[in-house]
């Protein structure tokens, strides 16, 4: 599936890493399997849910994602924190932290929470070289607005779709993210992708919105609204 998935796209987030550490021998696996993608690894929950910061804990992490940055097919690492993470003082010194125990490897973050979205914030972020994810989600009080923010040399994007209805309310967590973008909605974000672009050594557009595999019609629609094409490998690649 992997082997499949490059004939189509050139970059893929890794989410398992959430919920368990990466092991070297497995990330290793995966960029041997798949050497034309771009990986942005998520970093595990016990981080940015649980607050679980320790620099032994770092260090395990750092060293699962290893293989990936020395194979050089290491986007970034992603820190996607819960909407409780508001924009505080002590949040600084957390992602600085983060930041700190990771060394060179670059981090992008992803906040749900509106308090993060003020040129202070961007500043200091900058500061950090932490990269900022621009996010499309419902309209709902407290979420993130459409920004156009970099505050790294990657820039980034997630579109979880506007499932409002089952945005707080759901059964399943996967619930929240059903949702088919039409291509007008997308479209509005072009002029915020390409303002990151110019500014970005290079940006990342994900599609989030996952349950029954509107991500993959989304991200299609998305390339061929940004004119991006990709040059499929041979079919030696598939097996």
């Amino acid at each position: 599936m992997l082997a499949f998935y490059t004939r189509r796209f050139a970059a893929v987030e890794i989410n398992f890493t959430y919920y368990r550490l990466p092991a070297a021998r497995t990330m290793a696996a995966i960029a041997r399997k798949a050497p034309r993608l771009s990986y942005a690894v998520k970093l595990t929950g016990d981080i940015t849910h649980e607050g679980k910061l320790t620099e032994e804990l770092a260090g395990d992490y750092r060293r699962g994602v290893e293989p990936m940055a020395e194979a050089g097919v290491l986007g970034c690492l992603l820190a996607q924190f819960p909407w409780r993470f508001k924009y505080t003082p002590a949040a600084m010194e957390f992602l600085k932290k983060i930041a700190g125990y990771l060394g060179d490897l670059s981090v992008v973050a992803e906040f749900r929470n509106d308090s993060w979205v003020n040129d202070d914030a961007f500043e200091r972020l900058s500061e950090m070289k932490v990269g900022f994810c621009n996010v499309d989600e419902p309209g709902l009080k407290g979420l993130l607005p459409a920004t156009a923010a970099a505050t790294s040399d990657v820039g980034y994007f997630r579109f979880h779709g506007r499932n409002a209805k089952k945005w707080w309310r759901h059964e399943q967590a996967a619930e929240r993210y059903d949702y088919l973008y039409p291509r007008k909605e997308l479209e509005e974000w072009l002029p915020r992708i390409k303002e990151v672009a110019a500014k970005a050594e290079k940006t990342y557009v994900f599609m989030n919105n996952h349950p029954l595999g509107q991500a993959v019609t989304n991200a299609e629609m998305m390339m061929d609204l940004l004119g991006v094409a990709l040059e499929p490998p041979g079919d030696a690649a598939l097996f």
